[in-house]
C-alpha cells in the first residue's frame, strides 16, 4: 500500500540525508518510491523556489505564506498526487509544515490562514517525520556542509528557535500523523529510529 511520508525540521536537521537514506531503504524493500522536495518538486513549483530561496527579496509574511502555497498546489497536482494515485511511496522533504513553522511561528502570519490553506489542499501526508535537532548541533553541520546559506539560513538565531518551537508544537498537536525524531545523533541512529517509527505507523514492505 503506497504511503505520503514527509521530513520536516528547521536548518541542520538532516531531512535531505534522512530523505534520501529512507526512500533507498524502501527500494530495498521493493517498494515503487518518488523522492521529492519543497518548496519545488514540479517545473513551476522550482521556478517560485529560486524566487524563495534565492532571491533578496524581503517578502511579507502574507506574500511567502501564499508563494509557497502556490509552488505546493503545483507540487500536489503534478507530482505527488500522479504517483500515489500509481501505487507509489512519496517521501517528501518538507511539506505544508513547514510553512506553518517558518511562516506562521518564525515569520508571524496568520496561522489560521495557514490551516484554511492546508485544508484547500485536500491532502494529509500519513506519517510526518519531525526532525528535532539543537542549535549548536546545527550551526555545526551547516558550517560543515560549506555551501552558501538560502534566504532562511541567513535568519538570527531567535528565528530558529520560533521555528524549532513550532515543529514541536505541530508533532504534539498530531501526534497520530506526527513522530518527533531525536536529530542530534549520528545519520545511521537517526535513520534507524525514522525505520522503527515508519514500521509503527504504517505497513512497510518486508
Amino acid at each position: 500500500m503506497a504511503s505520503f511520508i514527509t521530513l520536516e525540521g528547521g536548518e541542520g536537521a538532516g531531512k535531505s540525508t534522512q530523505a534520501r537514506l529512507l526512500a533507498d531503504a524502501l527500494v530495498s524493500l521493493g517498494a515503487p518510491v518518488l523522492r521529492t522536495r519543497e518548496p519545488g518538486g514540479a517545473p513551476g513549483a522550482e521556478h517560485l523556489r529560486g524566487l524563495l530561496l534565492g532571491s533578496e527579496i524581503e517578502w511579507s509574511a502574507p506574500a511567502e505564506t501564499l508563494l509557497h502555497f502556490a509552488a505546493r498546489a503545483e507540487h500536489v497536482a503534478k507530482t505527488i498526487r500522479p504517483a500515489l494515485d500509481a501505487g507509489m511511496w512519496v517521501v517528501c522533504d518538507r511539506f505544508y509544515d513547514s510553512t506553518l513553522a517558518y511562516q506562521g511561528y518564525g515569520q508571524g502570519a496568520d496561522r489560521a490562514t495557514i490551516a484554511a490553506l492546508i485544508g484547500l489542499l485536500g491532502i494529509v501526508p500519513d506519517v510526518t517525520l519531525v526532525l528535532d535537532v539543537s542549535e549548536a548541533v546545527a550551526v555545526e553541520r551547516q558550517l560543515r556542509r560549506g555551501m552558501d546559506a538560502d534566504r532562511y539560513e541567513r535568519l538570527d538565531a531567535l528565528f530558529h528557535a520560533r521555528v524549532r518551537q513550532g515543529f514541536r508544537d505541530i508533532a504534539a498537536a498530531a501526534p497520530e500523523r506526527c513522530v518527533l525524531i531525536d536529530a542530534n545523533r549520528t545519520e545511521a541512529e537517526v535513520h534507524a529510529a525514522i525505520m522503527q517509527a515508519l514500521r509503527a505507523k504504517v505497513p512497510v514492505p518486508g
